[in-house]
């Protein structure tokens, strides 16, 4: 046997005996990342597990177990949510669906604008809108109610859904240039050569491919139309146009309040978000990660 040959049946022996040793390393570190990762998940969901069981007890239940979960259950609780929270849904429904109708049209063109066409100011235009990240939303509050108040608008949805639809497109349309700017060019050069106008590019190229930013924006926006609550709170008094994190207080009285109810309409108002999640968390992923969904 050469030396060669000996070295590498040596250095192969070696890497041999290194493998058990390495093997053996590998699960004590797979379980302190299980640990960890198990400790996490319970954190993040505890507060779900007391809301789950603090909705299946009476008033006398929740003083006396607090932590605990009580017999008798009490699934009535979640019946007699749902017919005090339902007309507040359907509110919370409604301003939903137009504050992204209304965010993903604005930011849609203007990240298009943006991103695919060159004109004088397009920088400091652009600079303009991200500025307004940085002013903080309590500032305007009163300005914008006197100027719902001088249009007519109080107690009716566009008071809810316009100030939605002007703050929720400033990130909406720094999300959407972003992935914009990300499509190759040379689909829309190809496509320009064939003779397709702007609004042909933005039909057939720009709109199907930016699906998974859609789907980001659209997620956001819901789930701060669904905890908004001070706004609403401030600019309706009408039962029948209230969302649901205001209806929520019905249950909250000046004597006395019904826990069990209430963290069971808490549990049935937070479903919506937790359904749509789970259906359009491809996408969400994908527009956070900048890639289509399925493309990798």
């Amino acid at each position: 046997m050469s030396t060669v040959t000996q070295q590498t049946f040596a250095a192969a022996t070696e890497l041999a005996h290194a493998e058990p040793k390495v093997r053996k390393r590998r699960p004590s570190r797979q379980i302190g990342v299980h640990i960890g990762l198990l400790v996490l998940v319970f954190l993040s969901l505890a507060p779900y597990l007391f809301m789950l069981v603090t909705s299946l007890k009476d008033n006398q239940q929740y003083n006396e177990n607090f932590w605990a979960l009580a017999f008798p259950l009490h699934w009535e609780n979640f019946g007699t949510a749902w017919t005090q929270i339902q007309p507040y849904l359907v509110a919370s429904v409604i301003v939903a669906v137009g504050s992204v109708i209304g965010i993903i049209a604005v930011s849609l063109l203007a990240g298009f604008v943006l991103a695919r066409f060159r004109f004088p100011g397009r920088t400091f235009l652009f600079t303009l809108i991200a500025a307004l990240m940085m002013v903080p939303s309590i500032s305007s509050l009163i300005p914008l109610f006197l100027m719902m108040r001088d249009l007519g608008l109080l107690n009716t949805f566009a008071v809810l859904i316009i100030p939605q639809v002007a703050t929720g497109a400033i990130l909406g349309t720094i999300l959407m240039k972003t992935f914009i700017e990300g499509i190759p060019q040379t689909l829309f050069e190809a496509a320009a050569i064939d003779g397709a106008g702007p609004v042909r590019l933005f039909r057939s190229i720009m709109l199907p491919l930016s699906l998974p930013v859609i789907g980001t924006v659209s997620l956001v926006t819901i789930q701060g139309v669904w905890n908004d609550f001070f706004w609403p709170l401030l600019t309706v008094t009408d039962n029948n146009l209230k969302t649901v994190s205001v209806g929520l207080l019905f249950f909250q009285g000046q004597s006395s309040t019904a826990y069990g109810p209430m963290f069971a309409g808490y549990l049935l108002a937070s479903i919506p978000l937790l359904v749509l999640f789970i259906f359009f968390s491809r996408y969400f992923l994908a527009g956070i990660q900048g890639g289509l969904p399925g493309s990798h």
